[in-house]
C-alpha cells in the first residue's frame, strides 16, 4: 500500500483568510436547536396551580430530534372547568409520576437548547415555579414566544387574532391544537417553522437578531433617536424637556450620551418613560466633574421643576420631624420644618406612619404627656387615663415638678444627640418579655416601632455631623490618575472638579474654594436638604475617599447607635422572610409591542389560559 508521506508538506493552495463583517457574527437560526414546550395545568396562576402535563419537541433546522411527553400528578383534584377544557381528569394523572420525578428528565431533554412556547411566559413561569418547588436551579436559556412574534411578522388582514388554533390552520399544521401538551407542541413547532420563513425577507438569520424582534423599538421613540445627538459623555445631569420647554424627567449618569441613547432602544421598557419619550422635543445634558456632583444637581433641579415623569426627591419639604417642644412641660408633635432654637428635633421622616411610630415608641419608653397645649399644674385637676395607666407622669396634677418632667425628657435629648442607650433599653426588654410570654404580634409591633426609632435616631445623629463643620474638602481618585475633588460646606456641596493628572492638587483645590458657593443660614444647621447631605455623607464613606482638609471638627458623638446595629440586622432579616408567600414580581407587563409590518395595534391580552390556544 502507498501514501503520502507522513514528513511530506501538503502544498494543496488553502482558502485565503476572509474579514467577517458584523452581519456574519450571531449564531444562525438553522443552527440552533429549539425546544418547543406546551404544558396543562390546573388553574392560570403559576403560584397556587400546579402542572398536569407536559409535551415537548425538539428540533433544529425543520428536522424532529426527538418528543416528551407525560402526564404529571398535580397532587390535587383538577377543577371540572379544567377537565372539560383539556379533557383530563384527575382519573387520568392519578398513577401520574409527579413533577420532581418529571423535572428532572424535561430539564435533560431541553439542556443547551433554546425555549419555544406560545405565551411563552405562562409556560416558562410555571416552569420555574416547579424547579423552585423541588428545589432545582431554573437553567439559563434563551426562550422565543410565538404569539409575540406572531404579532410581529402578520397582519390583521391575514389573521383575525394570533392564538394557537388560529394560525395553526393558517400555516397548515400538521398537528391541530387539541387542548392536549404534546398535541399543542407540535402544533406550535410547525407555527414557528411558517414564522421563521417570513424572517429571510426582512433579513433576520440569527438567532440574536430573532430574540431581539420580539422587543423591537417602537417607531415614534425610534425617531426621536437625534435628541441624543448632541449630548456628549461623561457624568452629568440630562433634563428631557417638553412642548412648552418644560422639564418632563430629570436622570443624571456616569456616561450621558449612553444614558439619553438608551431610552430610544429596546430596552427601555417603562410605560411611563415611553410616554414621556413620546412628548419630548429636545433633551438638555448638563455636564459635571463627578459623579456626585450630578447628583447633587440632579437631586436640586427635581426639588426645583418637579417634573411630572419623576417619582422621587420632587418634594423635599414633606419630610416630616418629630419635635419635642420648649415649653415648661414639652411634648412630641409632628412638624415639617425645622426652626433652631424651639426644641429637639427627631428625624427626619418619610411619611407620617414612620414618624407615628417613632413617637409612639418614645411612649411607650418614657411617660411624657400626650395632652395638647401648654400645661397649668394644678392640685385639683384630675388627671387622664393615661396617668391611671401609668402612662404619663400627670404633670398636670402637680404629681410632678418640672425639674424632674425635665429629667425624663433629658434621656429623649441626649438619645438625639448622642446615646439612645436609656430610651431604647427598656423597648429591647418590653420586646423580650413578650416574646417570652407567647405575645408575639405584640412583640412584633414594638419592635417595628423600635426599629423605625432607631433608625431616626442614626439618621439624625449622622446629618448633625454634617451640619457641625464649616468646611470639608474630599478627594476620590478618578480612574485616570487625577483626583475628583468636593468642597462641602454645612452639609452642602459647594464646588466640585477634577485635578488631572500632574496637575498641583493643593493649587487647583484653592481655585475650587475661591469660587465656591457661600452658604447661608445659621451655623450648626444644615445648609442642604436632608437628600443631598446624605449623599456626600455616602460619598464620603466609599472605600478610597480622603479627607483632604477639615474646618471645625468631624466627629461621631459617642457612644451612638452603633451597638442597636445588630438588632436592625435582625428586624431587616425577619422582614425578608416574614412573607414567605409574598408575590415579588412586577405589577406590570410590558405593552404589547408593534408588528414589524405596521397596521392596527392588537387585541387586548386574554386570560392566560384562553391565550394559549
Amino acid at each position: 500500500m502507498t501514501g503520502p508521506s507522513p514528513t511530506r508538506t501538503d502544498r494543496r493552495p488553502r482558502p485565503a483568510a476572509v474579514q467577517v463583517t458584523i452581519d456574519d457574527l450571531g449564531t444562525p437560526l438553522t443552527d440552533v436547536t429549539f425546544v418547543v414546550v406546551d404544558l396543562e395545568t390546573t388553574g392560570g396562576s403559576a403560584h397556587t396551580d400546579a402542572i398536569t402535563e407536559i409535551g415537548a419537541v425538539r428540533v433544529r433546522g425543520g428536522v424532529v430530534l426527538g418528543e416528551f411527553g407525560t402526564l404529571v400528578d398535580p397532587g390535587r383534584d383538577i377543577p371540572p372547568y379544567v377537565s372539560v377544557l383539556t379533557g383530563i381528569t384527575s382519573t387520568m394523572v392519578a398513577t401520574a409520576p409527579r413533577i420532581e420525578a418529571v423535572l428532572p428528565a424535561f430539564l435533560e431533554f431541553s439542556r443547551g437548547a433554546v425555549l419555544v412556547a406560545h405565551n411563552a411566559p405562562f409556560d416558562i413561569g410555571f416552569l420555574k415555579a416547579a424547579c423552585a418547588q423541588v428545589g432545582t436551579a431554573w437553567p439559563p436559556a434563551a426562550t422565543v414566544d410565538t404569539a409575540v412574534l406572531a404579532r410581529r411578522l402578520l397582519t390583521r388582514d391575514e389573521v383575525p387574532n394570533c392564538k394557537l388554533g388560529t394560525l395553526a390552520p393558517f400555516f397548515s399544521a400538521g398537528t391541530l391544537p387539541t387542548h392536549r401538551a404534546l398535541d399543542d407542541a407540535k402544533a406550535t413547532v410547525d407555527v414557528l417553522h411558517g414564522l421563521l420563513e417570513r424572517l429571510g425577507p426582512l433579513g433576520i438569520t440569527s438567532l440574536e437578531e430573532l430574540t431581539g424582534l420580539t422587543r423591537q423599538v417602537d417607531p415614534q421613540r425610534r425617531r426621536k433617536r437625534h435628541l441624543a445627538d448632541d449630548v456628549p459623555h461623561g457624568p452629568g445631569v440630562y433634563v428631557f424637556r417638553g412642548p412648552g420647554d418644560e422639564p418632563l424627567y430629570v436622570g443624571t449618569s456616569t456616561d450621558l450620551r449612553a444614558r439619553v441613547r438608551s431610552y430610544f432602544t429596546a430596552g427601555e421598557q417603562r410605560s411611563r418613560m415611553t410616554e414621556m419619550v413620546g412628548l419630548a422635543q429636545r433633551v438638555e445634558a448638563l455636564r459635571c466633574a463627578h459623579d456626585l456632583e450630578a447628583a447633587v444637581r440632579e437631586l436640586r433641579l427635581i426639588a426645583q421643576h418637579k417634573p411630572r415623569y419623576n417619582r422621587r426627591s420632587r418634594f423635599p419639604e414633606r419630610l416630616l420631624w418629630v419635635r419635642l417642644t420648649d415649653d415648661a412641660f414639652p411634648r412630641l408633635s409632628v412638624v415639617r420644618r425645622v426652626r433652631p432654637g424651639t426644641g429637639t428635633f427627631l428625624g427626619p421622616f418619610a411619611d407620617r406612619r414612620a414618624a407615628d411610630a417613632a413617637v409612639a415608641a418614645v411612649h411607650e419608653a418614657l411617660p411624657l404627656r400626650q395632652c395638647g397645649g401648654r400645661l397649668t399644674p394644678s392640685p385639683t385637676h384630675p388627671g387622664c387615663a393615661l396617668a391611671g395607666m401609668g402612662r404619663c407622669s400627670a404633670p398636670c396634677t402637680g404629681a410632678q415638678s418640672r425639674e424632674e418632667y425635665a429629667a425624663t425628657t433629658a434621656v429623649l435629648s441626649a438619645a438625639v444627640a448622642a446615646d439612645p442607650g436609656r430610651l431604647c433599653a427598656p423597648l429591647l426588654g418590653r420586646v423580650d418579655r413578650l416574646a417570652h410570654e407567647g405575645r408575639f404580634e405584640d412583640a412584633a409591633v414594638l419592635r417595628d416601632r423600635l426599629a423605625v426609632l432607631v433608625r431616626a435616631l442614626r439618621r439624625r445623629q449622622r446629618l448633625a455631623l454634617l451640619a457641625e463643620v464649616p468646611e470639608l474638602t474630599l478627594a476620590r481618585p478618578d480612574g485616570s490618575g487625577g483626583w475628583a475633588l468636593s468642597v462641602v460646606r454645612r452639609g452642602r456641596l459647594v464646588a466640585a472638579g477634577v485635578a488631572t493628572r500632574g496637575t498641583p492638587v493643593r493649587g487647583y483645590l484653592q481655585q475650587l474654594k475661591t469660587t465656591a458657593e457661600t452658604v447661608l443660614g445659621p451655623e450648626g444647621e444644615l445648609a442642604a436638604s436632608v437628600e443631598e447631605a446624605e449623599l456626600v455623607l455616602r460619598w464620603m464613606e466609599k472605600p478610597g475617599t480622603r479627607l483632604v482638609e477639615v474646618t471645625g471638627t468631624l466627629a461621631c458623638r459617642a457612644p451612638g447607635t452603633g451597638a442597636l446595629r445588630g438588632f436592625l440586622d435582625l428586624v431587616d432579616a425577619g422582614r425578608t422572610a416574614r412573607d414567605p408567600f409574598g408575590d415579588d414580581r412586577a405589577g406590570r407587563t410590558r405593552s404589547r409591542p408593534e408588528r414589524v409590518t405596521g397596521g392596527a395595534p392588537g387585541r387586548a391580552r386574554r386570560s392566560a389560559l384562553a391565550s394559549r390556544v
